[in-house]
């Protein structure tokens, strides 16, 4: 209270004159200060671009990651002493035109954010061949205010306060330079260089090259709402198909067009589920052809004949696309002639290959072309886009001098996987809406959630510590408002347990049950790996534990298809989010802000994953607020508390909050496999709750154009009732009736999962007692 009295003291203290040089403008405000040129817009009443320029440029400036326009915002402008200041319905912006500070609290006059006094600055540079500045903003933070983001740094921290983070973007290091608060607000520094983040008890700063200092504040009361304001700024999660949601298997290799066909049979011999194989990289032959999309006529003879037999199957798949290109394709010799390479080497070391420049919309248009008719022609279903970083040998300071469309390559290169993905994500959805875009990228920048884009964590060693740094790495990417995240299950770089059986090694084997766990309750659940293959049946027979293990998660995976879709839908309609750090749903419990191995699946399933070896069981903080229920067993327990959870081999400790409406899908071979005619809802009584089921064509953009259904359903705990209201909207193939078969559990003596009810429902209202 004292801390807040002192801001509000300070604040109001500034207010005695009338500030000078400033002018209104529609959305805010223009100021000039000594050396420096600031605009104060409103995007939105909680949204605000901050810019600031040197005096002799412009304020002016395209963002690569923001694609939304600023609304007709009304707003209050007062001045007094130095200060403008700026009100909406929502939040508070005082800017000091002497000093350049900016400052931020909302409707009730609490402290949100304040920078610095004088804390922009702009230290003259040469970028390559070009005139430029080291561009450093400092804010000022409370010294125990929690923030989140910075994408997925593979610290191992939660929290990122009191760190030096340089960001830049390399395979396992993902940097998009958005934080958030606690206190529910975030900003995005909209900058593409190679940056550095800094926190210390004097100041948070931000660092990069650039000609301005260009970041967004937005105000959202919590997190989710934070993420909402990033997503309408920067776009939203289009729906990845159904089957997106199923299993993946991959490994590095398949070397002949024999071997994924048979993979994927096998799996379908033993029953064990799959929805997509994966192509890894060389299947067009040597190096000095690298990524020429296109196929090695000796191991690869009849691609399209490949591509059908999966489709038989009922799989779909996937292959490998990378930035670079060998020195014999045609792709390099065109982009050569057009000076659209950027020149410097890139994986495969010595082959003289070379990354395209994706900052160029021609180059783009190039790149698709050949990639659609080499191998979209041949009926792939999606794009793993390799080393969007992008990989970088033999790196000299001279590589980032060159220039690229859009500046140097210093200057733009943390934007590279935007700008790669996003060319594939637009020119396919130009090419047909009948197939919807999946792609599986190794890095990202803010924005690309509109790209369809699913970003996996990099080549990371089979390690129990390293597992236990992909929980928080997914959680701060998630943060930064992208939702689709996954990591290469069991690890990439297994070496170490190849002596004494790889696969049949019991070490390796408990390693890749345990990450296996936690990847049935990540947004892709997909099996990488060089050294051992991963493929189920290389870990043993059913029967045996390291293949049960593995089936029993692979099955709840598919149970929780309606659930996962249904949130997929949330993500896409309401701004939501797959991977819920504690923060977003238990912010006012303080012991959760920082727990950095546990996290929400959806809105209703605490998730503990097992990352240490051996371990018999495991310390689970409940939040607090709320009843909880053990998955496995039902049991209730109150929130609030540590527990201890025995977690034998088949075991990861999970836990449904109650007032959680949880549909289960039959059991299937593949997604879409059999009808949702006959759903469990699984009701957790103790509060109220609400779901909505969302069901569409599985896999069309049909639904932009209202193809869709959507069935709510709510809890009313004192009434004992579940309500299962009126369907709304229709699509083709729709179903007209179904059953539901209702589950209630609520922490009875009884504490199994049998059916307490059988309604038929066709699509009226329906209230049923419980």
């Amino acid at each position: 209270m004292k801390k807040k009295l002192l801001f509000a003291f300070a604040f109001l203290a500034t207010l005695s004159l009338s500030a000078q040089n400033y002018e209104k403008t529609q959305n805010g405000v223009k100021a000039q200060t000594e050396g420096m040129k600031i605009e104060v817009q409103f995007y939105t009443p909680s949204v605000v671009r901050v810019m600031k320029n040197p005096e002799l440029t412009e304020l002016k400036k395209q963002s690569l990651s923001v694609v939304k326009h600023p609304e007709e915002v009304k707003y209050q402008l007062s001045t007094q002493g130095d200060v403008v200041c700026l009100t909406t319905d929502c939040i508070n912006v005082a800017l000091n035109t002497v000093t350049g500070k900016v400052s931020f609290t909302d409707k009730q006059k609490n402290p949100l954010l304040t920078e610095k006094d004088y804390g922009t600055q702009f230290s003259a540079i040469k970028d390559g061949p070009n005139d430029s500045y080291k561009v450093r903003q400092a804010f000022l933070l409370d010294k125990e205010e929690a923030i989140y983001g910075l994408g997925q740094q593979q610290t191992g921290k939660m929290n990122q306060r009191n760190q030096i983070l340089p960001l830049q973007n390399w395979n396992m290091k993902v940097c998009i330079p958005m934080i958030q608060s606690e206190k529910g607000y975030g900003i995005f520094w909209d900058q593409y260089s190679i940056s550095d983040f800094v926190d210390n008890p004097q100041e948070m700063s931000m660092e990069s090259v650039g000609t301005c200092a260009d970041y967004y504040f937005m105000y959202g009361g919590n997190a989710d709402g934070v993420i909402a304001k990033m997503r309408d700024l920067t776009g939203q999660s289009p729906m990845l198909p159904l089957w997106a949601y199923g299993f993946f298997q991959s490994r590095e290799r398949y070397k002949t067009q024999e071997e994924p066909v048979a993979v994927v049979a096998k799996y379908r011999e033993l029953g064990v589920p799959i929805d997509c194989i994966i192509q890894d990289w060389q299947y067009w032959g040597k190096d000095s052809l690298w990524n020429a999309m296109a196929f090695d006529h000796n191991t690869y003879p009849d691609p399209q004949g490949m591509v059908d037999k999966v489709h038989k199957m009922n799989a779909k798949m996937m292959i490998v696309a990378w930035p670079g290109f060998g020195p014999l394709t045609p792709q390099y010799k065109e982009l050569k002639e057009k000076n659209m390479l950027i020149n410097f080497d890139t994986w495969p070391p010595e082959s003289g290959t070379k990354p395209y420049d994706v900052y160029n919309p021609e180059a783009r248009d190039i790149y698709w072309r050949y990639l659609n008719k080499g191998v979209f022609s041949k009926g792939f279903d999606g794009w793993w886009l390799d080393s969007t970083e992008p990989d970088h040998i033999n790196v000299e300071e001279k590589d980032y001098d060159q220039l690229t469309h859009l500046g140097t390559f210093r200057s733009v290169h943390n934007a590279f996987p935007l700008m790669t993905v996003g060319g594939v994500y637009d020119h396919q959805r130009a090419e047909t809406s009948n197939k919807r875009v999946v792609i599986l990228t190794r890095s990202a920048f803010a924005g690309q959630q509109r790209y369809a884009a699913n970003t996996w964590s990099g080549d990371v060693v089979s390690d129990w510590g390293v597992l236990k740094k992909q929980i928080v790495g997914g959680l701060n990417f998630a943060l930064c408002s992208i939702p689709y995240w996954n990591t290469d299950i069991g690890g990439f770089f297994a070496g170490r347990y190849v002596k004494n059986g790889g696969a049949r090694n019991p070490d390796f084997q408990e390693l890749y049950a345990r990450w296996m766990q936690f990847a049935t309750f990540t947004p892709m659940m997909r099996s990488h790996g060089t050294d051992i293959p991963r493929e189920i049946y290389q870990f043993g027979k059913r029967g045996e534990w390291a293949f049960d293990v593995q089936e029993k998660f692979i099955n709840l995976r598919y149970s929780l298809l309606p659930y996962n879709y249904s949130t997929a839908w949330d993500v896409s309609h309401n701004a939501g989010s797959f991977m819920r750090a504690l923060v977003m749903d238990f912010a006012k419990d303080k012991k959760a802000l920082n727990i950095d191995n546990e996290y929400m699946f959806g809105r209703s399933i605490l998730v503990s994953p097992v990352t240490e070896k051996g371990a018999k069981t495991q310390s689970v903080y409940l939040p607090a607020g709320t009843t909880w229920y053990d998955f496995w067993t039902n049991e209730q327990l109150q929130g609030g508390k540590e527990i201890s959870r025995e977690t034998p081999i088949d075991i990861m400790p999970l836990y449904v909050k109650a007032g959680s409406i949880i549909p289960f899908g039959p059991k299937v071979q593949y997604t879409s496999e059999k009808k949702w005619d006959n759903l469990e809802l699984r009701v957790y009584a103790g509060a109220n709750g609400e779901f909505t089921l969302y069901e569409d064509e599985k896999d069309s953009y049909n639904y932009e154009k209202g193809a869709f259904s959507i069935i709510p359903m709510k809890w009313n705990e004192q009434a004992g009732t579940l309500i299962i209201g009126e369907r709304q909207g229709t699509f083709n193939g729709m179903l007209k009736s179904r059953k539901f078969n209702i589950v209630f559990i609520n922490g009875s003596e009884d504490k199994s999962t049998k059916i307490t009810k059988k309604i038929s429902y066709n699509g009226k209202k329906v209230t049923v007692k419980l």
